[in-house]
């Protein structure tokens, strides 16, 4: 009980704290009520607009949609519903998972501070893991149509989503998914052309790609100044090493390679251990893979590297909780203020340390997944 209050009231109060704050220390949310405005008045929805907010939107189209009912509230009350929906969001998820109620209290336990720091910037990312997550709940319940609406949702706003696909294989129905994949892409397309000209849209997406062309490069090499993007495999050697331009396929090739790998262990499908591990591997490679990752996109990690632990049950190995006492020093508790202003400065930012744990856990993982066998691991 405690832990489900805490869940809901922490990042509620953190998110009202930086409300009273103003506008500049709620930006991210002036970002995303105007998509839907800005769909609405048929204006670019990448262009720079100062004095209404500051950076650009790299959010899809459809996303309009789902930010629409809080957008025509208050800023105020629009923002605390957004918070408590994205909290809402992830606490459903995790509950719907394979474990017992101990272990999804774990799991909770352990991502609480990194959500309420991602709710605290209005982001995304908490209602886009529980989103992941829930691709996978429902297609291992067989509930196909659900899980390709939350995929498609995930891939139509920010692309992440699309990794829900990799946990097609474990239906055997790839072409039920395919089915309703489309259906559902169709249906996500369409529908903020009952509020706006189906041209514009359908150019908005196109504008939308242009805009992620030129993140990508924006964000490598903002890695060498301010050190708050590609927080990523790519970014803490580019870091190390000083290679700026370093091309990101020498890490996405061999990820990509060892992330379908363990889909060849067929007779593990059925396993939920081995499954929610493969969730686990999902989570945290899609962050540490990015170059968009941020402090505030490691929830998605965060909650990878939770399950994985809680999927031990209580047979986890001893070093595990060395494992996690490593999540909490430098993912979780870097970015917040209980850690020395110091050592988050001068070596935690420069070198994009807070992505070493989640790291180490997806190279753990992989391998685990690689030499798995059935209630032993």
């Amino acid at each position: 009980m405690v832990l489900t209050v805490l869940w809901f009231l922490l990042p509620l109060v953190l998110t009202l704290v930086k409300f009273r704050l103003g506008p500049g220390s709620y930006n991210n949310y002036l970002i995303y009520k105007h998509v839907f405005w800005n769909v609405w008045q048929g204006r670019n929805l990448y262009d720079f607009y100062p004095g209404v907010y500051l950076y650009q939107n790299h959010y899809g189209p459809s996303f309009s949609f789902f930010i629409a009912p809080f957008a025509l509230l208050p800023d105020g009350l629009g923002m605390a519903l957004w918070t408590l929906a994205g909290a809402g969001f992830l606490y459903y998820a995790i509950r719907q998972l394979p474990l017992r109620e101990g272990s999804i209290s774990v799991v909770m336990s352990i991502v609480l501070l990194e959500m309420s720091g991602s709710l605290q910037s209005q982001q995304f990312n908490t209602m886009l893991c529980a989103w992941v997550i829930l691709s996978f709940v429902y297609l291992i319940r067989g509930k196909i149509g659900l899980a390709a609406f939350f995929v498609s949702g995930g891939l139509l706003v920010k692309l992440y989503g699309i990794v829900g696909l990799t946990f097609t294989p474990f239906t055997r129905k790839h072409t039920t998914m395919v089915v309703w994949m489309v259906i559902a892409m169709i249906v996500l397309i369409a529908l903020p052309m009952v509020y706006a000209d189906g041209s514009f849209i359908l150019h908005s997406y196109v504008d939308w790609f242009h805009r992620l062309q030129g993140k990508n490069q924006e964000n490598i090499m903002t890695n060498f100044t301010d050190g708050m993007q590609d927080i990523s495999a790519m970014g803490m050697v580019r870091r190390l090493t000083g290679l700026s331009h370093l091309s990101n396929l020498f890490f996405l090739l061999p990820a990509g390679i060892l992330t379908l790998l363990p889909l060849l262990r067929r007779s593990c499908y059925d396993d939920d251990r081995f499954r929610l591990f493969y969730l686990a591997q999902v989570l945290i490679g899609v962050v540490i893979f990015s170059t968009s990752a941020e402090s505030p996109t490691y929830v998605i990690a965060v909650t990878g590297f939770a399950i994985w632990y809680a999927a031990f049950g209580k047979e986890h190995p001893h070093w595990m909780k060395g494992m996690l006492g490593l999540l909490f020093a430098l993912t979780i508790l870097s970015s917040t203020d209980l850690f020395p202003l110091s050592i988050r400065n001068g070596l935690i930012k420069p070198y994009g340390l807070k992505a070493l744990p989640c790291i180490l856990g997806w190279v753990i993982i992989t391998y685990q997944l690689l030499i798995y066998r059935k209630s032993v691991v």
